[in-house]
């Protein structure tokens, strides 16, 4: 039975190929006069490397802008920065105070110390002061003690001439060294009587030397007793 199904196949199969064969000959009968030829177009087939297709990037979504939180922001970072304006500000000017409070009390120091020094320069020169005035006044004393042993020394050692009158007067310069010798004599001024200018000048050349000078301090004999000035006149000496 499985063969003669199998044969029955074949030949329709064989059949239907026959008659599909004299189809497509009948279709493309054509007459020699209107027969085309068409030639064959021979296509060079080339590789061609195709790059990979680059996946497109996905662009984040742009975030909705939420005017009122913008301005929100905006406002706060104003604050802050003009906060922050207001510190930087205080800050300089605490500084400033500081600084000035500082030169200040520097300023008041230096003058406290300026005065201090004005109050002690000036009581040092007073003291100075009082002291060379008592040392002046002691050394007038002492010179005046030994002014009145040359006068009268000098008293002493004059004999008045008998031509000498109350209105005449010699001034006598005397020059001596420490140690209370004479060593010149000068009349400065003349009486106009020559007897009664040499009894002056033969008063002191006798007197020669006051020893006592030599006890003298070196600043009061060069102040006083260097050269000693001595007027003569009939009443007394007067130096």
């Amino acid at each position: 039975m499985r063969e003669v199904t199998s044969y029955s196949t074949g030949a329709l199969f064989s059949i239907v190929l026959h008659v599909a064969v004299v189809a497509a000959l009948l279709a493309n009968w054509e007459s020699d006069s209107t027969k085309v030829i068409i030639q064959p177009q021979y296509i060079e087939a080339k590789i061609v490397e195709l790059a990979p297709k680059k996946k497109p990037v996905a662009k984040p979504p742009k975030p909705k802008v939420d005017s009122a939180a913008k301005k929100r922001e905006q406002d706060k970072r104003r604050a802050a920065e003009k906060k922050k304006a207001e510190a930087k500000r205080l800050a300089a000017l605490k500084e400033k105070q500081r600084v000035d409070r500082e030169r200040e009390k520097q300023e008041q120091q230096r003058r406290a110390e300026a005065e201090r020094k004005r109050i002690e320069t000036e009581f040092a020169e007073t003291l100075a002061q009082e002291q060379a005035d008592i040392s002046a006044q002691e050394d007038e004393r002492v010179a005046n003690s030994f002014m009145q042993l040359i006068r009268q020394r000098l008293s002493d050692n004059w004999n008045r001439p008998p031509s000498a009158r109350r209105d005449m007067e010699t001034l006598l310069e005397i020059r001596l060294v420490p140690t209370g010798r004479i060593v010149g004599v000068t009349v400065v001024k003349s009486s106009g009587d020559i007897a009664f200018d040499r009894s002056v000048e033969q008063a002191a050349f006798k007197a020669e030397q006051f020893e006592e000078i030599r006890q003298l301090e070196p600043r009061i004999f060069e102040k006083h007793f260097r050269v000693v000035k001595v007027a003569f006149t009939p009443q007394d000496l007067r130096l």
